[in-house]
């Protein structure tokens, strides 16, 4: 049997950031190289749509890229909005800058991640997956029995620092049924259980990842209270009864359209009263950082069809569906969770008593 999950004793953030930002150097020399950015946008600012225009990208992958270029200090945003280079960039990056650096990367210019990342801004398409056996992305990859398998492993171990510590920030004890969307391995749903003795949950994952949760959930003698269904999120009814979702790391996985997507569905499927909670390495709502979530964010574009977003953006989807962030904690790794619930409507105003002559009627 598998024993109780806790924290790690030490923080090993250097080891997971280290591999969070391995696609970062490629999109930065991506973008002085190819696309010679950082003099276009000295001698014209643009907004995300114009750099799209301009140089022939998609507005996800280049999103991604104006976020890095800014969490670095390399591009700010003037007072209409548009992106600009900031001093140092004007210093070192473009045409005729006094200490030019972009020879330093032009050896760079045939690196395969490289090349990677300008398909990706080109295309909007995920770049191929190392080790994916000719599967075109990681979604259909996962498709797949023996790259689940090492994929899912991966996931474990980090979500083995994530969950106890998610499992600590959120407020779990009055929810009696969680559904665990994208869960995994089960590791989430396992340290939830852990945490919160009277909370049964159900991890919502399509084959071949049901059959690991269910290995790993057997593994942490939580038969009885964690269990699994096999389902496509997109496409299946999901389980009724819970009065508690979880979105761990999945949310990041997918555009915006399919983000909208599940939120909605999750909405539709929660009981009155019920709550969200997302899970995630959030942006700044002005997208200009944290340097380490826009480092992971270009390593998310060119392997999903995702990105990270920001707690804005979230909370913007949310409120068209009638629910509203309460409550935001950190956990570890850089990530954070929000708990959303219902919009408390407002109420109406009493109606205001007439007097007439002095005389209430």
């Amino acid at each position: 049997m598998m024993a109780a999950m806790n924290p790690p004793t030490t923080d090993p953030a250097v080891i997971y950031r280290t591999r969070d930002a391995i696609a970062a150097a490629d999109a930065l020399a991506a973008a002085i190289v190819h696309l010679d950015l950082f003099t276009g946008l000295a001698r014209a600012p643009a907004d995300v749509a114009e750099v799209c225009r301009r140089h022939g990208l998609h507005p996800r992958p280049t999103d991604v890229l104006c976020t890095l270029l800014s969490a670095q200090g390399l591009l700010a945003r003037d007072a209409s909005g548009r992106f600009e280079p900031t001093a140092t960039a004007r210093e070192f990056l473009v045409d005729a800058a006094p200490f030019d650096a972009r020879s330093y990367y032009a050896a760079m210019a045939d690196k395969p991640g490289v090349a990677d990342f300008l398909q990706v801004l080109r295309t909007g398409r995920p770049a191929n997956w190392p080790g994916a056996e000719g599967e075109a992305d990681w979604h259909a990859s996962m498709r797949t029995e023996a790259f689940a398998e090492a994929f899912t492993a991966a996931m474990d171990c980090r979500g083995r620092v994530l969950a106890p510590a998610l499992a600590t920030a959120v407020d779990g004890g009055a929810a009696r049924r969680l559904l665990d969307v994208g869960g995994g391995s089960g590791v989430y749903s396992i340290a939830m259980a852990e945490r919160f003795p009277t909370l049964a949950a159900t991890v919502l994952e399509a084959a071949p990842v049901d059959a690991i949760a269910r290995r790993t959930i057997r593994a942490a003698g939580l038969e009885g209270r964690v269990a699994v269904v096999a389902a496509d999120m997109f496409a299946t009814p999901w389980p009724a009864g819970h009065d508690l979702h979880l979105f761990s790391n999945v949310l990041h996985d997918w555009d915006e359209a399919d983000c909208r997507r599940l939120l909605a569905m999750s909405v539709s499927a929660l009981p009155a009263g019920g709550r969200l909670l997302i899970h995630d390495m959030l942006l700044d709502d002005d997208k200009a950082g944290p340097l380490w979530a826009a480092e992971y964010s270009v390593l998310l574009s060119t392997v999903t069809q995702g990105r990270l977003y920001s707690t804005a953006e979230i909370a913007g989807w949310l409120a068209e569906l009638g629910f509203e962030i309460v409550a935001r904690a950190a956990t570890a790794l850089g990530r954070s969770v929000l708990t959303g619930s219902r919009r408390m409507a407002e109420p109406s105003p009493r109606p205001r008593r007439r007097i007439e002559s002095g005389v209430a009627p």
